[in-house]
């Protein structure tokens, strides 16, 4: 199908102002089939983002605002006993939809953050021992607070891995400020913004991506990349093997919305930071020195060598 990254855009920016890189990593993250973990300080718009690519999509919209007496029922659902029927009825929870919004995930409990793991990896979710898959496609677009802030805890490495990529919203600037200001001084513009594509429209997307033309040149720089950040002497832990699969989705993502249908290295370099940072863990003396993920993946991206491919077909499968 024709692709309408610029309409999809166009749509966005009349609710998210200035904030156009934001906006495309999400959006391949979504046709990636990957989800995404927003973290800044409130009320910058991580909420407002994650309810205008909801409606830009046509998918159902689901938030679930996570507290510290959240339980894992109010994400994957429970059984419930139904008299008439003289028997136990699913009731759905949160997740039993195309696109769940889970608000400030690090002010609840492990347990509770954990009942996210399946759903996010396997898109089913298991309750007594009954599977039920989730709606097809099904994206999770999570919100936290910086750590440090009240309430808030260090989300686990299990859990960071299962984000394809992890981004910061950042303040307006000058001139968007004064336009939030001025597009909201009597309407919410969310209310105007119009579904671009159809939920089954995505899932062709997704599929179109996914067939993305990869050579192996290719899968040798990202393996070499990925092997770096295990061997760094300032990393404790590297990127994972689904760390890997990440950064070719996105990869493949990222020559989708420039129009092509094969990739190349600068594909490669443009999505490598946002999918491996938030997965690398730095060892305590490089936190000590101040040598942080973002050093240790500009520093990779510096010393690799870019390999020289064509554009011919080569396998297809991240």
């Amino acid at each position: 199908m024709m692709n309408k990254t610029n309409q999809i855009m166009d749509e966005l920016r009349k609710v998210i102002v200035g904030k156009d890189d934001i906006l495309i990593k999400v959006y391949m993250a979504i046709i990636s089939k990957g989800h995404v973990l927003l973290e800044d300080v409130p009320g910058v718009g991580k909420t407002t983002l994650a309810l205008a690519f909801s409606k830009v999509l046509g998918l159902d919209y689901k938030r679930i605002q996570f507290t510290s007496d959240s339980v894992p029922s109010d994400i994957i659902g429970f059984s419930l006993y139904d008299k008439s029927m003289n028997d136990f009825k699913y009731q759905e929870g949160a997740a039993m939809t195309n696109f769940l919004l889970a608000d400030e995930i690090n002010r609840t409990s492990s347990k509770t953050q954990a009942a996210l793991l399946e759903v996010m990896e396997e898109r089913q979710i298991t309750v007594d021992g009954i599977t039920h898959p989730v709606p097809s496609p099904f994206v999770v677009i999570a919100t936290q607070n910086p750590v440090g802030s009240a309430g808030t805890q260090m989300l686990p490495a299990s859990q960071l891995d299962r984000f394809m990529i992890k981004l910061k919203m950042g303040y307006p600037d000058f001139k968007s400020q004064v336009n939030i200001l001025k597009d909201r001084h009597s309407t919410n513009p969310i209310d105007y913004i119009n579904p671009v594509i159809t939920r089954d429209e995505l899932i062709e997307i997704q599929q179109a991506v996914a067939m993305v033309n990869v050579e192996d040149p290719i899968y040798e720089y990202i393996t070499r990349m990925v092997e770096m950040t295990r061997s760094h002497n300032s990393v404790e832990l590297g990127v994972s093997p689904r760390g890997s699969l990440s950064i070719c989705n996105m990869t493949k993502a990222h020559a989708y919305i420039q129009g092509r249908d094969y990739v190349i290295p600068e594909d490669v370099q443009a999505v490598f930071s946002d999918v491996s940072k938030h997965r690398l863990i730095m060892k305590q003396k490089a936190r000590i020195a101040g040598v942080d993920s973002l050093t240790v993946v500009n520093e990779i991206l510096s010393n690799i060598e870019r390999p020289a491919i064509g554009t011919g077909i080569g396998n297809k499968s991240c």
